[in-house]
């Protein structure tokens, strides 16, 4: 596969995940929307370390640390629905202002 493959599919994916943010009233659809968006970060490491430095592993490792920044941001953020959904039965995120007080 050439380049430009892999960085259409890296664009289609953020662009799926960025629609996912902006329209989604679901807390859990929002950060399934950021998983893409953070995948599609990924494979562009991947891509341009491989055509770009095909002897080094630098976008791999970015990629990596990638995948470790988002599993720590599924579980602050799946703890934050949990206790929403605890304290007012129901994740949408229209009533997350009331956090504030």
């Amino acid at each position: 596969m050439i380049m430009l493959q892999y960085l259409a599919l890296a664009a289609i994916l953020f662009a799926i995940g960025v629609f996912g943010v902006l329209t989604r009233r679901n807390a859990v659809g929002i950060l399934m929307s950021l998983e893409l968006m953070f995948n599609a970060a990924n494979i562009n490491f991947v891509t341009f370390n491989k055509f770009i430095a095909p002897g080094g592993l630098t976008g791999q490792i970015f990629a990596a640390f990638v995948i470790v920044i988002a599993a720590a941001e599924a579980v602050v953020g799946l703890a934050i629905v949990l206790l929403l959904y605890r304290n007012w039965k129901g994740i949408n995120v229209d009533r997350i202002n009331i956090m504030k007080w």
